[in-house]
């Protein structure tokens, strides 16, 4: 397992919702909820980069059961395209999300928390969730998951 901390990154229409792991690699816990239209979110994650001293950033790619991707997934990869050069130094890497905001409300209904009034945590939720199955899967394989971005070209 790598050391150091990764930025989750859930890339919604409305919110983007961040979240960051302890320098271990051991538990995503959530950051904030960055507006996805007011202003520039790729300068407000850049300076969550910096502020968490991150070493990457995990994208979350909307892919659908049958894993086809659709506007959802072409927006994320545009948005991860767009934070490469924002970040020189750090990786940029797009995984599978498959449910991560199905599973996030899951867990905050359980939590006793109303879905309409969680919308932004939600967000911040579901990029937990994005963050920790990949924590989860470098830790079970020994590599990193998902595909990494660099410059915005694909590198696997």
């Amino acid at each position: 397992m790598r050391r150091g901390r990764r930025l989750g990154i859930d890339v919604g229409e409305v919110r983007i919702g961040v979240a960051s792991c302890d320098p271990d690699g051991l538990i995503a816990t959530p950051v904030e909820t960055v507006p996805a239209r007011d202003g520039d979110p790729i300068a407000r994650i850049a300076a969550l980069v910096r502020e968490y001293e991150a070493i990457e950033c995990v994208v979350g790619l909307p892919v659908s059961l049958s894993g086809r991707e659709g506007a959802a997934a072409a927006k994320a990869r545009d948005f991860a395209a767009r934070l490469v050069p924002a970040i020189p130094g750090v990786s940029v890497r797009l995984v599978d999300e498959r449910m991560s905001t199905v599973t996030a409300s899951s867990q905050l209904r359980a939590s006793g928390r109303k879905a309409k009034s969680s919308r932004s945590v939600i967000d911040q939720a579901a990029a937990t969730v994005i963050l920790q199955t990949a924590l989860d899967a470098e830790r079970t394989r020994g590599s990193a998951p998902g595909e990494l971005l660099d410059d915005g070209i694909e590198t696997t």
